[in-house]
């Protein structure tokens, strides 16, 4: 509310107004070309953090921020990033800036009743310590919980530590804008240090976090541009106001030097503390953001994220990446809340949440399928089968938690209380909130409830009878025999015994003699070679024909 009021006062005095601090993205609708954002938009890391849920591979997030317009301003560029990569924000926890420790912790009790467990904290510093500390008394800072803090809150708890803040988030992530190591910076670090030290000796801290390099950088901006456009015109052209006017600011001059210090501003490039320096629209634009994660008395890096180039563990000198695979192992170890290095999956079974009532059938036969065993002694009831199976591992690979329990649809005694039909209707009346088992797809039951797609493939069959017309009597063994092969053993008898009686009857004497004497050897031997298997037949061709 305060930059907007100081915009729309620097539009009527054609005065640039420069700003380190205010990095709300309500703040780029205000369409003034005398506003110099000096400081990155916050919706500039909202990719950074939505890419940390796609490494990790979580599906849900609850938002905690102020209520305010600070808070409100990065909530809608976060949810659609958040929906980019295929997450849900269940709930949006909202923090009055004056919120009691009461009030904090009533709302942080209601976030430990669902299911979700992965939190990403945006508001001003003094509240995150407040909400931090909060949370560690009532146990959710502990191992399973996922904490992520957005740019702001990172840079004003990481840069000068203090270790009653940093114990109550110990295991949190952070994202932050990265500012490279350099020469200058050391060099300006030790100075500003000493002049600390100087001007405050009882202070011992003398952190300087991203926003006080952004305000030197803007300060040399601002004083570069001034140089460019010259001090020759630096009054103001008072306006024309009546002496009754109500309010102060209405005989607020023109500035005369004012739109040459706008073109200066827009124009000016240099290498500042924080890396290259530049306006694009009046923005300064964010190159990379580095990932914390907050151990002992302070953060390590983890990795870094930019727009170009994902998650990845290490930059080179050239700020280009090294890798891109946008995984979790492009990360350096992270120690999680509860000091273990085991992935949270993001979700827990809340603490106060109602089951699934799942009816599946009882019946006799096909139990392959769904199968329910009483034990009388125990009283208990096992219901196992292929349906059960199948369901399990489905609710097993959900991203979230999903309580659920098996009802079997059964009188007291055990009976089936009724037909399938019976059953898919108790969902309809809301008895049960799904049925399991080998239920059949059909038109009436759909009127009713919503199926899933079938994953077992029983096609179409019919069962018809047939009349057994084959004999029993012993020429059976001829039916295979048709008259072609009939008519073709016939061709072969006859060739055969007249290619033997052409090939014998000139030097074998049982060849000789009448026609019919002659005919029938022939047409024996024929057919004894094409029915027996001879061995001492007397005739010198047997093998030949018999292959």
């Amino acid at each position: 509310m305060q930059a907007n009021f100081v915009i729309e006062l620097g539009e009527k005095a054609q005065v640039p107004i420069i700003s380190f601090s205010a990095s709300s993205p309500s703040l780029t609708s205000i369409r003034s070309s005398y506003f110099f954002r000096a400081t990155h938009d916050d919706s500039a890391q909202v990719n950074a953090i939505s890419a940390l849920f796609h490494a990790f591979r979580w599906r849900e997030a609850v938002p905690i921020y102020i209520d305010n317009e600070y808070g409100e301003g990065v909530i809608p560029y976060l949810t659609d990033a958040l929906q980019a990569v295929d997450v849900r924000v269940p709930y949006r926890s909202v923090i009055s800036p004056s919120a009691t420790d009461d009030q904090i912790v009533a709302e942080l009790y209601k976030l430990m009743t669902m299911q979700t467990r992965v939190f990403i904290v945006h508001m001003f510093s003094s509240l995150g310590a407040r909400v931090f500390a909060k949370a560690k008394e009532i146990g959710m800072m502990s191992e399973g919980y996922v904490w992520i803090m957005t740019g702001g809150l990172t840079a004003e708890f990481l840069s000068s530590p203090n270790a009653s803040i940093t114990n109550t988030m110990q295991g949190a992530l952070g994202v932050k804008p990265y500012v490279p190591r350099t020469k200058d910076l050391e060099t300006f670090r030790i100075r500003w240090k000493r002049k600390f030290q100087q001007d405050n000796p009882d202070l011992v801290d003398a952190g300087l976090n991203i926003f006080g390099l952004w305000a030197y950088d803007a300060a040399t901006a601002l004083a570069l541009a001034v140089e460019k456009a010259g001090t020759g015109n630096l009054g103001f052209q008072k306006a024309n106001v009546s002496s009754n006017s109500s309010t102060d600011l209405s005989p607020l001059g023109v500035s005369l030097n004012g739109p040459n210090l706008v073109q200066a501003l827009s124009n000016i490039t240099f290498k500042g503390l924080t890396g290259d320096y530049l306006f694009d629209n009046g923005q300064l634009q964010s190159s990379a953001f580095q990932i914390m994660n907050v151990n002992g008395n302070g953060g390590r890096a983890i990795g870094f994220w930019t727009q170009t180039e994902g998650i990845v563990k290490t930059l080179n000198s050239k700020n280009h990446m090294t890798a891109n695979s946008g995984s979790n192992s492009d990360l350096s170890t992270v120690i999680w809340p509860g000091d273990t290095t085991s992935v949270p999956k993001g979700w827990e079974i809340p603490t106060s949440g109602k089951k699934l009532r799942i009816g599946v059938p009882v019946k006799d036969g096909f139990s392959e399928f769904v199968k329910v065993t009483r034990d009388p002694s125990s009283n208990t009831t096992k219901i196992t089968g292929y349906s059960i199976d199948v369901f399990d591992s489905v609710v097993k690979a959900l991203p979230y938690a999903l309580p659920y329990e098996y009802i079997p649809f059964a009188k007291p005694d055990g009976e089936p209380a009724g037909t399938y039909n019976d059953l898919i209707y108790q969902v309809y009346l809301k008895n049960f909130d799904a049925v399991v088992g080998d239920t059949t797809i059909v038109f009436n039951r759909s009127q009713y409830v919503d199926f899933t797609l079938p994953y077992t493939e029983s096609g179409i069959s019919m069962i018809v009878p047939i009349v057994d017309n084959n004999s029993k009597n012993a020429w059976v063994f001829l039916r295979p025999l048709t008259l072609d092969l009939w008519v073709t053993s016939f061709c072969f008898f006859i060739f055969i015994g007249f290619v033997i009686w052409v090939l014998e009857h000139r030097i074998n004497e049982d060849f000789r003699g009448p026609a019919s004497h002659q005919a029938g050897t022939s047409f024996l031997f024929s057919f004894s070679t094409m029915v027996f298997a001879q061995s001492n037949f007397p005739f010198p061709f047997e093998f030949f024909f018999f292959c």
